[in-house]
């Protein structure tokens, strides 16, 4: 019967007799399960800010774009050509059943005044309905009304940025700033969102009634004309057909014969976005993978080292034998030996994939996250790697004749 016990007790002791050679051996395991544990919690942590960013998009989310000009033969892109109205977006949330909310949207870039103090930024004319369709919340104040848009009220609602850039410590609520040295009244401050997907930061806007930058802000080329028309599907299963819906309807209401191009576009950003997500995470596995290629090259140092040491322990496996050692005792202890080498490298590496990647973050300001599943999987793997690379040094040892290893100097 083989002495699980009494094996692990040679295996150890053989380690601690050559402590420079056991630590060198597990130096490659060390290194690879650290590298397992720092590039998957890189790629986590990209993911997890993808999501935060999907989130703070909002959700099952279409917008509509103008057409695109052409001139002499070249389309100068969408956007170009004024096409939507406030008609449209109307017409929209009437007549389209899969759409939740609508919100038209006129915008740019205006420099805005507070006392001493100013600040360029996005103003975005709309409607109530933005709010619902970018989940944005309010830390202060309240949202402009449909009435305010109906009677083109001078009241604007803050982005925390803007906040933080004209007011610092001030509440903002109630004073007037001025827009194109245009007053408004500050009515609300809406909750701090952070960057886009793109980098844009999302807190560095204004929201005004879309009446008030058409008639006072930012003027027309044609009464009720629109940017953009932002839309909310009831549910994710719904975008599909308010997609279709939104353009049938569209293609109506401009005209537009069979055989004639759009002159508009609607795009899911949605889509867009857990496209991104989606390559992320991809790209998260993929760095997991390359850096699990440094275990196995601890698997081969590994193999290399036990295969030594059965050369330099031949006489030892020799008088084992002859005093009555099994095969698989002599296996099962270089087995033990090389698993045990892996597992301690194992819990090394651990701690080096946790270090490594709380320095990454502080250093490249990158978000990281370790998670439980990545330790579990870099450390089995580790273990794994231990018996596969120890198990042709265990045969060697095992197969040894008993008389020429005795003879062996």
């Amino acid at each position: 019967m083989i002495n699980i016990p009494s094996t692990i007790k040679i295996s150890l002791r053989s380690i601690r007799v050559n402590k420079m050679r056991s630590a060198l051996t597990m130096l490659g395991i060390i290194i690879g399960v650290g590298a397992v544990i720092t590039m998957l919690a890189v790629g986590t942590g990209a993911r997890q800010k993808i999501e935060e960013q999907i989130a703070s998009m909002g959700s099952n989310l279409l917008i509509v774009l103008p057409g695109a000009t052409t001139a002499g033969g070249v389309r100068m892109g969408a956007g170009t050509q004024s096409t939507l109205s406030m008609g449209d977006a109307e017409a929209i949330q009437k007549e389209c059943p899969a759409v939740l909310y609508v919100a038209p949207v006129l915008g740019g870039v205006a420099q805005v005044v507070y006392g001493n103090q100013n600040w360029s930024t996005g103003v975005t004319g709309t409607t109530p309905g933005i709010f619902d369709i970018r989940d944005w919340r309010f830390s202060e104040g309240r949202p402009f009304t449909d009435d305010d848009v109906r009677s083109a009220s001078k009241v604007c609602i803050l982005g925390q940025t803007v906040v933080d850039n004209l007011f610092g410590s001030i509440d903002p609520i109630g004073q007037i700033v001025r827009i194109k040295n245009v007053p408004f009244t500050v009515i609300g401050v809406v909750e701090r969102k952070g960057q886009s997907a793109t980098g844009q930061d999302q807190d560095d806007t204004i929201f005004i009634p879309v009446t008030t930058a058409q008639k006072k802000l930012f003027g027309t080329a044609f009464p009720g004309m629109v940017r953009i028309i932002s839309v909310k599907a009831k549910s994710a299963e719904d975008l599909s057909s308010a997609e279709k819906q939104i353009t049938e309807l569209l293609r109506q209401r401009h005209r537009i014969g069979p055989k004639q191009d759009d002159d508009f576009s609607v795009r899911n950003l949605t889509q867009m976005m857990q496209a991104a997500e989606q390559s992320t995470r991809v790209m998260g596995w993929l760095l997991g993978s390359v850096a699990s290629v440094s275990l196995l090259v601890g698997g081969i140092g590994i193999m290399n080292i036990m295969l030594v040491s059965v050369t330099e322990r031949t006489r030892e496996i020799g008088i084992r034998m002859a005093v009555g050692a099994k095969t698989w005792d002599i296996r099962l202890q270089f087995l033990i030996e090389a698993l045990i080498l892996s597992l301690i490298g194992g819990i090394f590496g651990i701690i080096l994939g946790i270090s490594g990647s709380q320095l990454l973050s502080m250093m490249a300001d990158w978000p990281t996250i370790v998670s439980p599943l990545s330790i579990l999987l870099a450390f089995s793997f580790s273990g794994i790697v231990g018996i596969f690379f120890g198990y042709y040094p265990a045969m060697k040892a095992s197969r040894l004749d008993p008389i020429e290893a005795l003879r062996y100097e």
